[in-house]
């Protein structure tokens, strides 16, 4: 009996624990269902600026559903629109969490990016001309635009003005195309033609040769036109208030504005003429050229200086074919002398002006004529030309007569009476140099010079050296410039060591100043 009861004992114990390892068993399967088949589960959560947009299955579809949000913001207006978002997708693995509705999402992203829109940018295209810019709506106001510019010159519609691809550019750049409308209408017909296949080679436009008698038989006017300056076009995106009413735009590329340009100066310029020529004044000449210094600053031909010109901000040029009847002279016809200098000239004949009838091909800077070529002439009275006998030798030049110095005195009124020289001083001894080649004329006591040196030049002129200590030449010899010639003193009339340096033309002082290098 004892041993059945325990034998029941153990059975019992037996069946708790299988049933302990049954639930354990029942508890491990579900543990496994719900790591692998649920906590193992991807999801992705979408976060813009921190907050919750929605949970999706995978990243593409986060992407498209951003897309999409983008697309309809931009659907509300044809601009660019700008957004301050970031945008964070994350994995995630839920238990209990599950897919939501696209759609919903979607206008969750929508309303988070409407609120963080910074700015706007319409779209526009941009006018470059040199470095001005200028944006206006559509490529059409571009066309009507460059077109104003245009018809200030061409009053009769002649020409038209096309946006073209810039084939030296790798980006979409347009530039300008100014074409002839009579021509293009032309090739168009011929087009049309050969594709109908009315002959291979027919001409529409035949050029006649023709004798040309009388201004009449020219075709007088506007022959060809172009911009002077490269329009670049881009399409763009624009902030907000940059974009300039078409009005606006041409007023800004056609009115005419203060420009710098270099003149050349040719021979018989003066300031005042230059600046009457260049629609300016000698005060801004000066001031916009460092080396003029004042009105009375010497030019010389050849000489390049800075004017200002009005000029609008894209230039137009052009050629025509104008008539016109004028007074004229003949080029001067000129004598060379071999034994003369070039300072040297004589008139042998006075012109007398001379009338003829002129067709001229002449081209255009805006208003400026740049460029003219006579094409037809008809002289009614012949001029008759200026001849001028001229010298062909260079003349002499003229150094200073030593090296270092300190000048002391110029070629002025002086102690009541003419200082007719200019002085150095120099200690005792210093190399005085011919400041020109010459024979000397003089070497020896000179009175109030002391002891001087003359020399006579090739061009009539002559040089004197004063207050010498010694005298390194004698008279009748022949000097080069640069050879030493005697060393300063203080001889004659003197108040110090130093030279005393004059340059004489026909007998009479002059300042040395203005003719030395």
């Amino acid at each position: 009996m004892e041993s059945r009861t325990k034998r029941e004992k153990n059975i019992k114990i037996s069946n708790k624990w299988m049933i302990v390892i049954a639930v354990l068993s029942l508890l491990f399967i579900i543990f496994f269902a719900v790591f692998f088949l649920g906590f193992n589960k991807k999801y992705y959560v979408i976060e813009i600026n921190g907050v919750h947009a929605g949970m999706v299955k995978d990243k593409e579809t986060a992407q498209k559903l951003m897309n999409n949000a983008r697309k309809e913001l931009g659907k509300e207006t044809d601009s660019l629109v700008l957004v301050d978002i970031h945008v964070n997708v994350r994995e995630k693995r839920s238990l209990f969490g599950g897919l939501e509705n696209e759609e919903a999402i979607e206008e969750r992203i929508s309303q988070v990016m409407s609120s963080h829109i910074i700015k706007q940018r319409e779209r526009a295209y941009t006018v470059k001309i040199n470095e001005f810019t200028v944006n206006l709506r559509s490529s059409q106001e571009v066309l009507e635009l460059l077109s104003a510019a245009k018809n200030k010159y061409d009053v009769d519609n002649q020409f038209d003005v096309e946006l073209v691809l810039d084939p030296t550019r790798e980006l979409n750049v347009l530039t300008t195309k100014v074409v002839n409308i009579e021509e293009r209408e032309a090739k168009e017909a011929a087009a049309v033609m050969k594709s109908a296949g009315v002959g291979e080679a027919v001409a529409l436009i035949e050029e006649e040769i023709e004798m040309v008698t009388t201004p009449e038989d020219y075709d007088l006017g506007l022959q060809s036109l172009d911009f002077g300056d490269t329009v670049e076009v881009v399409e763009a995106y624009v902030e907000e208030g940059q974009v300039t009413t078409l009005s606006e735009a041409i007023e800004l590329v056609t009115k005419e504005q203060e420009k710098n340009k270099i003149y050349e100066v040719v021979s018989g310029d003066t300031l005042s003429q230059i600046a009457e020529k260049n629609e300016t004044t000698i005060d801004k000449i000066v001031a916009l050229n460092e080396n003029i210094e004042n009105k009375d600053s010497v030019i010389r031909a050849g000489d390049e200086i800075i004017v200002t010109i009005p000029e609008p901000e894209l230039a137009v040029v052009r050629r025509e074919e104008i008539y016109y009847e004028e007074n004229y002279n003949a080029q001067v016809q000129y004598i060379d002398n071999d034994s003369w200098y070039t300072t040297e000239t004589v008139v042998k004949q006075e012109p007398v002006a001379g009338y003829r009838k002129v067709v001229a091909q002449v081209n255009y800077r805006n208003e400026e004529a740049v460029e003219r070529e006579i094409i037809y002439e008809d002289v009614t009275v012949e001029a008759v030309p200026k001849v001028v006998e001229r010298g062909t030798k260079v003349p002499p030049s003229y150094i200073k007569p030593l090296s270092g110095g300190r000048f002391t005195s110029g070629f002025k009124f002086r102690w009541g009476r003419m200082h007719k020289g200019v002085d150095w001083a120099c200690p005792i001894g210093t190399a005085i140099k011919a400041s020109s080649s010459g024979t000397v004329t003089k070497a020896g006591w000179g009175s109030g010079y002391g002891y001087v040196v003359y020399i006579n030049h090739d061009d009539g002129r002559q040089t004197r050296y004063g207050h010498l200590s010694k005298i390194l030449v004698k008279t009748g010899q022949r000097v080069n410039q640069g050879d030493k010639i005697a060393l300063s003193g203080n001889t004659g009339r003197s108040t110090g060591p130093h030279v005393h340096f004059e340059i004489l033309i026909n007998g009479s002082q002059v300042n040395p100043l203005d003719y030395m290098n």
